[in-house]
């Protein structure tokens, strides 16, 4: 998985390797974005990813204050890319699907934004050693169909040589989020570059690939995530990575409360990774809604940042809005502080054809 680098890009036209699609023949939209097989599959038992959230619907809502002083700088519309490389690779997309490949697998899963035409021909997708069928709700459960021959649960993958497990869920995901590539590496050069002992907490952390990253790079790391799956899932990633030494707390809990904890205490952090679902439920049902409870969790995580603290970065996913709504919010949060705020969208850059898809929208504050 190689990230961009993070450089603001303009958007390119047909540029890539070579395209075994030249020539092929032309593809026709389905009716429905969505792969049909006779055969069901067995699915793995796991968790929905990052299954955590706020307070219990009969806790008080915390009081938000609009602070004083300047707002941090800004920079906006920025585009981050993870490139194709050996790790992962996008190969292609249309159709309401992409077509990656993930280490040794070639897969296909649906994708509801590639409303486009696929640039490869069908029989470079027919090569593909697993497809995702069934319900594609981000929530929802369905199977996965091995059309060459049957694959184990797990599957070694990589990032910058950081060795982790892939693995068969059915919801669709398989333990990664490839885009966040360069949020990592860009975690990984602040970590690096302070010079001192830096203390990272990652809220909704699921199968822990930031927190091994940010261990690796000499951080002390606490991660939250409420999926005790999950949570088995990192720590067997941990171990994978030969990390078993790295001071990391792998804490089950819902990620609300453990942050109102934390404030509570006086515990402080100097970055602060937040990836929070639409929708979650915490391990004692508590209720987490994004627009709802995410103006809540940002206060609290600036109320727990150290004297020195380094960045705070925000991805959300599967939602209906402007980069701007999370951006302002950032800013405003973020308020008297100084440094500044930069926010756009998360991209993997295709090999294909070179199209942009994008996955997330996100905004981080870095004290410049």
């Amino acid at each position: 998985m190689k990230p961009s680098g993070g450089k603001t890009r303009k958007t390119r036209g047909a540029a890539s390797k070579a395209n075994p699609a030249k020539g092929a023949v032309q593809w026709q939209s389905p009716v429905k974005p969505r792969p049909q097989f006779a055969k069901q599959v067995r699915t793995p038992a796991i968790d929905a990813p990052a299954q955590g959230g706020a307070r219990q619907d009969a806790s008080p809502r915390r009081v938000l204050v609009r602070r004083s002083g300047a707002r941090p700088e800004e920079r906006t519309g920025l585009i981050l890319e993870t490139l194709p490389s050996e790790d992962y690779a996008l190969l292609d997309s249309g159709n309401g699907l992409k077509l990656e490949q993930y280490g040794p697998y070639r897969i296909v899963r649906p994708e509801g934004q590639a409303i486009w035409l696929p640039a490869w021909a069908k029989a470079e997708w027919d090569k593909a050693d697993a497809v995702f069928t069934g319900n594609t709700d981000e929530e929802g459960v369905g199977r996965w169909h091995f059309p060459k021959v049957p694959l184990g649960e797990t599957w070694p993958l990589a990032f910058d040589g950081l060795p982790f497990y892939g693995r068969f869920t059915s919801f669709r995901h398989v333990g990664v989020f490839p885009e966040q590539a360069t949020h990592w590496a860009h975690m990984d050069r602040l970590i690096r570059n302070a010079k001192r002992p830096v203390k990272v907490l990652n809220l909704f952390g699921y199968t822990g690939v930031a927190s091994l990253v940010a261990a690796r790079a000499g951080a002390e790391v606490t991660h939250v995530d409420a999926s005790k799956k999950a949570i088995a899932w990192a720590r067997e990633n941990q171990e994978m990575a030969g990390l078993s030494s790295k001071p990391i707390r792998w804490i089950c809990e819902d990620a609300m409360k453990f942050v109102m904890r934390e404030e509570r205490r006086g515990s402080t952090y100097d970055i602060i990774l937040l990836d929070p679902p639409a929708y979650g439920r915490g391990p004692g049902g508590e209720v987490w809604q994004l627009f709802d409870n995410l103006p809540d969790m940002v206060d609290i995580c600036r109320a727990i940042l150290s004297p020195n603290a380094l960045s705070v970065v925000l991805t959300a996913y599967s939602i209906r809005a402007s980069f701007f709504a999370i951006h302002e919010l950032m800013r405003d949060a973020f308020t008297g502080l100084g440094g500044t705020v930069e926010s756009g969208e998360l991209i993997l850059r295709e090999r294909s054809s070179g199209r942009a898809l994008s996955t997330s929208l996100f905004s981080r504050w870095e004290n410049t």
